[in-house]
């Protein structure tokens, strides 16, 4: 089966509407990479018109010390925007001319559990402190490793890993591919920098550069960087290699249990292997994580529609709605939903 997988931040993918009768086809999968990766689309038009900051603090909870040069995504669901920094030597950061509204703040670091917050923006500032946590069977950093990696970084890589940053939350993958570039040449074993280059060719459509870029993330991290995995996964589903992918997947969630993102990746890659009962457990465990992983749902949605379980499915699409009601598939899924409605309808016209 062909891997059919418009992701949700990721507008270059496009597919016709099917109609009725293929309705369990077309819910695999719109994902949001890392809707917390630091890819995705942000809407410049909101930023024009904000004034409220977020700032914070990241710090590592054994030694109460500051985490560098760790990415800090943050969100809102309501605006559809995305935008990801690093934290400075003294581990804090900034995210300025912001709408008011609720924001969900993501840090994730190799060898350490992802966390999450919520800021509420209704004044103009709002301050958080996050603190990581080191992961057992994962890498763990001690001072000494983190501030040799830290010191082998050079200023002018970071800086030009912030600036392609930049470029991708303005939607200008294109623009960012040199800052990521620059960042390697400064620092060959920037694995970070090689996995967003990936993320902007993949945004490109330039697929097998991205291949390239993540196995680039992998080698250099010793396969510890779990996101490179995921999103190489990823593509490996969209060439119709749903076997090797789950394989990519797996090897990632050994590193990065905590990740949502990584189960619903491997949720679809399940359902492209005819497994709905276990791509249906591992969206339920995308939810354990993040009960507000939108994405989650549109794998149960697609289970629930392969069984014919049709007020399940509404569910699951109305969860999904709930979540992202202006996100970029939520007119997709609108249609859905009324294709099940009249399902549904002519099943059971006393309702």
């Amino acid at each position: 089966m062909r891997c059919e997988l418009p992701r949700v931040d990721r507008s270059r993918h496009r597919a016709s509407f099917p109609p009725i009768h293929s309705l369990k086809l077309i819910l695999i999968l719109n994902i949001t990479a890392i809707a917390w990766a630091p890819a995705a689309k942000a809407q410049v038009s909101s930023f024009e018109k904000a004034e409220g900051e977020i700032s914070g603090t990241v710090l590592l909870e054994t030694e109460k010390r500051p985490a560098s040069q760790v990415i800090v995504s943050l969100k809102s669901r309501v605006a559809g925007m995305f935008r990801s920094v690093l934290t400075d030597l003294e581990g804090q950061f900034r995210v300025q001319r912001l709408p008011p509204g609720t924001y969900e703040i993501a840090v994730e670091e190799v060898g350490y559990e992802a966390v999450q917050a919520t800021a509420q923006l209704d004044g103009p500032s709002s301050k958080v402190v996050m603190y990581l946590r080191s992961k057992s069977g994962a890498i763990r950093q001690s001072d000494y490793t983190v501030s040799v990696r830290e010191l082998k970084i050079p200023g002018r890589a970071r800086n030009e890993l912030q600036k392609g940053l930049e470029r991708l939350t303005k939607n200008d993958p294109a623009g960012s591919l040199s800052h990521f570039t620059k960042a390697t040449q400064a620092f060959p074993g920037y694995f970070e920098a090689y996995y967003h280059i990936g993320m902007a060719e993949m945004k490109l459509g330039h697929n097998e550069e991205a291949t390239k870029a993540f196995q680039m993330a992998i080698d250099l991290s010793g396969g510890r960087y779990a996101w490179a995995e995921f999103e190489f996964g990823y593509l490996l589903c969209q060439e119709g290699k749903p076997g090797e992918a789950e394989k990519m997947i797996r090897r990632g969630l050994e590193v990065e249990d905590a990740a949502p993102e990584g189960h619903v990746i491997l949720a679809n890659a399940l359902m492209q292997l005819n497994r709905p009962d276990e791509a249906e457990r591992s969206a339920q465990e995308a939810l354990l994580r993040n009960p507000n992983f939108a994405d989650a749902y549109l794998v149960l949605s697609n289970v629930a529609a392969g069984k014919r379980d049709y007020r399940v499915d509404l569910q699951d699409l109305d969860a999904y709605l709930k979540l992202r009601p202006n996100g970029p598939a939520s007119e997709r899924v609108r249609q859905v939903r009324e294709a099940v409605l009249k399902i549904l309808a002519k099943s059971h016209p006393q309702d």
